[in-house]
Parts: structure tokens; sequence; C-alpha cells
């Protein structure tokens, strides 16, 4: 039985869940707390980190001798990547990002993605689907793992009790509750796990009956 809950925090050790294909691996760093993920393929060994964010230090000792073929960010704000040259550094990784946000980030984007590509991780394979509205080339990773279920790596467009940040902006606020209303609720079963930038895990199901509320709210 997995023990896996997600709930870490900064200083802490990570929280890690094996499933079959994919080992999902939670780091808790910065003072914004945020969240990295390391993916590692359990048939080759080959490894993906979503979000380098802080503490290259930490962040390599946790990646250790994993053999890591891409860093993959999820939005141009600065602290979902301060640690990225450092990792690119000593790992040699590609670099990947949606196209929008690529000039945001500080290291060049060797492989950008947009909506419908995926990344591989091994031989496991991630969906990428463009969320815009926290940024304009936010991305979530979805996971459709089988019998391990399915898992979606939503950066800041996601998160428990509601979508991110829009700066108040009514016409980012629509364009990103509709996009995760079409994009994640409308594609993902109830049962798909959330791993958000900051925070908790959440799961589809868990959030989906929250739309409407959100949308009242204005954010």
């Amino acid at each position: 039985m997995s023990t896996y809950t997600g709930d870490v925090e900064v200083g802490g050790p990570a929280d890690t869940r094996e499933l079959p294909g994919l080992t999902i691996s939670k780091l808790a760093v910065s003072e914004m707390a945020n969240n990295a993920y390391l993916l590692t393929c359990t048939a080759t060994g080959d490894s993906v980190l979503v979000d380098a964010a802080a503490e290259p230090e930490a962040l390599r000792a946790w990646i250790g001798d994993a053999r890591l073929t891409a860093v993959v960010t999820t939005h141009g704000h600065w602290d979902h990547h301060r640690a990225l040259p450092e990792v690119v550094a000593s790992s040699g990784a590609a670099t990947m990002a949606h196209p929008a946000d690529a000039p945001d980030l500080p290291v060049p984007v060797s492989h950008p993605v947009e909506h419908g590509e995926t990344v591989a991780v091994g031989d496991q394979v991630l969906d990428v689907v463009h969320l815009r509205g926290h940024t304009p080339g936010s991305i979530a990773l979805v996971w459709r793992g089988g019998e391990a279920g399915t898992h979606v790596f939503t950066g800041d467009s996601l998160f428990p009790g509601g979508v991110g940040n829009t700066q108040h902006d009514p016409e980012r606020f629509t364009q990103l509750v509709d996009d995760v209303e079409q994009r994640l609720f409308g594609a993902l079963p109830d049962d798909t796990w959330v791993y958000p930038g900051h925070g908790k895990d959440t799961t589809i199901g868990t959030e989906r009956p929250h739309l409407a509320e959100w949308r009242e709210r204005g954010w």
C-alpha cells in the first residue's frame, strides 16, 4: 500500500510514490515553497524534472545519479526556474517549455513544446496541455498510466481550491478557467491525481464541483 500523501515541507524529505511504469518524487524548495517533481521511468531509468525551481544543491542531491534527460518548466515565473542554469549545466539535460514563456527563462529552451505535443520519460509519455491565463505559456503535463491511473502536473494553473493567480484581470481569469474546464476537467477522470506548483496535491474529482464557485468569485 502506498504511503504517498504529497505533503512536503521546505527543508524536509521528498515524498515518493512507486507506480507501475513511473516513479514520482516531490520535493519542496525555497521561501516560496515551490514543488519540484522528479519523474523516473521504471523500465529505462531515464528521468525528467518538472520545474527546477530553486536551491540547486538540494535539487542535485535529490536527483543524485538519476539519468536526467530533460527539465520541463511549467511557466516563466521566476520562482519556477531559478535553479535551471545549474541543474542543466551539471546534467546536460534538455530544456523544455512553451514558446510563449521561453523568453522568460534564464537559459535557452532547446525543445519548445506546444499544446498536444508530448514529452518522453523513458518509455513513458507525458501529454502537453497549454493552459493560458496565469502566464501566456503555462502548461500542464498529463501522464496516463493505465492501471496506475492518470496524473497531471499543473504548475500554477490549478491548485486545491482554485485556478492560478491572474492578477484580477477578468480576461486572463476567464481564459484560464475556460482552459482548465475544457482541457483538464473535460478530458480527465475524477480520480486523476493533481500535482500543483505549490502546496498540497488534490484530484480532479475534488475540484470539479467548485468550478461555478470559482467563476462567480472571479479568482
